[in-house]
């Protein structure tokens, strides 16, 4: 389906995900511009990745928000607690890691839909998962109706019929699944950063999110075309 000239935010990281669902959209049609977040993450390269994303994807417009997360703390992505490493895929599914960020997406989506009504867009892209790591409680479907709901509830868009559509094409999809579409649609994932704990440039490997990109990337056929890091 065609979204000619249709503005569409999407929320970029510059990781995996968010990457196949920028291409994604554009693919569609949807004249898309970016969000993305310097929220107090320790990765921060991931934000050098989004920028030249953007840019080389042919995104209408990349805007960069700075947010202190960090200050609030509570997560391995922004404060000194250790990153877990070399865990079995099975624990990834027990209980909420350390790695989850309070409040993240409730906040970022917050600020993409006061962005989209600004400019204009009522479609929101993002591209949170909740198959292949199920643990943050607002990567499921349940969290994005009830906030799509509330959006259009407390927003003047929402209150003068033009509603908001959180877009999450990727929720029901395994990592493999992902790689095989974003391939698809010609998507460079050298480009791309997904690591919770990169050292000197390069990934670790070992984190969760390294060992699920790995082993969708194993289980695709392919190889991983970013640069690891894997000795302890």
């Amino acid at each position: 389906m065609s979204h000619d000239h249709r503005e569409a935010v999407i929320l970029l990281s510059g990781g995996l995900d968010s990457t196949t669902v920028l291409a994604l959209a554009l693919s569609q049609g949807y004249a898309c511009s970016c969000l993305s977040f310097s929220y107090g993450q320790r990765q921060k390269i991931e934000l050098q990745k989004a920028r030249a994303l953007s840019k080389k994807m042919g995104a209408r417009r990349h805007l960069v928000l700075r947010l202190d997360l960090d200050t609030i703390g509570g997560s391995a992505l922004t404060t000194a607690i250790d990153v877990p490493k070399d865990r079995d895929f099975s624990a990834m599914d027990q209980g909420i890691p350390v790695t989850y960020v309070p409040g993240r997406n409730i906040i970022f989506l917050s600020h993409a839909v006061a962005w989209a009504e600004v400019i204009g867009a009522s479609d929101i892209f993002l591209g949170i998962n909740a198959v292949d790591f199920s643990g943050y409680p607002d990567c499921r479907p349940d969290f994005l109706a009830a906030f799509e709901k509330m959006a259009n509830l407390g927003t003047r868009s929402g209150s003068e019929d033009k509603p908001f559509t959180l877009h999450a094409p990727l929720m029901h999809l395994r990592k493999k699944e992902i790689i095989e579409m974003g391939m698809s649609l010609g998507v460079d994932y050298s480009m791309t950063h997904s690591c919770y704990d990169p050292r000197g440039g390069l990934a670790c490997g070992r984190c969760d999110a390294c060992r699920l990109r790995l082993r969708g990337f194993a289980e695709a056929g392919m190889v991983d075309p970013v640069s690891y890091d894997l000795n302890p």
